[in-house]
């Protein structure tokens, strides 16, 4: 027979996997489920732990322990840097990712804090920087509503960058078509990125900041944005909470035999 927490987590699961507990909702305090007589205090909070650790709710101080987001966000591939979002629209990068999976968003959602800070090891050496320059660091933490899905700090030489939004830390995008957009009417038009991911254990520090269940790893991006030129304008490096992301990207197949037998 299972333990009686066992029992109040999986009734509790049950009950979030149908709907009664709507993502983003608090779930009853633990005291009113002891006045229920769904158990003792240690065993709803032995109940709570297990939906934690099942990826079901977050808890945190000042918050109580909600449901949390069951159907990831879309992370766009190519089209989240479709030139016609941010040149020609307003749609930035992680507006694209909303708007692609049915999702509302806020521009508050988005907030940073700029600074000037010596260059990291992999940001100079993409920057083609020598040891201890300096470089713009943008950093931005982003969420869904009141929960956190990632950050991301974008390292900018100061030359490109100095008297721009993109050094303005108002919250929110660097005004209409956001960085890429700001760039481009700098006179450095973004033509081709590389991006790396792997998924890492989250630190402590990550861990709390990005609300993530014991045990949650994160998805860890490396993106270097060039020009047509191969002159870098961006570094950026996020950290993504890997339970509320879908990475998706859709992709013309190369086919370099029928290029090289091309005449032209």
């Amino acid at each position: 027979m299972a333990p009686k927490w066992r029992e109040l987590a999986d009734k509790l699961a049950e009950q979030i996997r149908r709907g009664d507990y709507a993502p983003g909702k608090q779930l009853p305090h633990i005291r009113v489920l002891v006045e229920a007589g769904e158990g003792s205090k240690s065993t709803v909070h032995a109940a709570y732990k297990a939906l934690e650790a099942e990826g079901l709710v977050t808890s945190s101080r000042g918050h109580g322990t909600v449901v949390r987001q069951q159907a990831p966000l879309k992370r766009l591939g190519v089209a989240r840097y479709d030139k016609a979002k941010w040149r020609d629209g307003d749609e930035v990068a992680f507006i694209a990712d909303r708007v692609a999976s049915g999702r509302a968003y806020r521009r508050n959602e988005q907030t940073q804090t700029v600074s000037l800070v010596e260059a990291p090891p992999a940001v100079s050496e993409a920057h083609g920087l020598p040891a201890g320059a300096e470089v713009y660091a943008r950093a931005r933490l982003v969420k869904e509503g009141d929960q956190p899905t990632h950050t991301l700090t974008s390292y900018y030489r100061p030359e490109h960058v100095e008297g721009t939004r993109i050094v303005d830390p108002t919250p929110g995008p660097a005004g209409r078509g956001g960085g890429f957009r700001v760039l481009y009417d700098a006179g450095y038009e973004i033509d081709h990125m590389k991006e790396r991911i792997f998924a890492r254990p989250a630190t402590a520090d990550e861990s709390k900041l990005l609300q993530l269940p014991p045990g949650e790893p994160v998805v860890e991006l490396h993106r270097t944005t060039y020009t047509a030129d191969g002159t870098v304008v961006e570094v950026a490096i996020g950290v993504h909470a890997a339970s509320r992301f879908a990475w998706e990207y859709e992709f013309q197949v190369p086919d370099s035999a029928t290029d090289k037998e091309d005449p032209k």
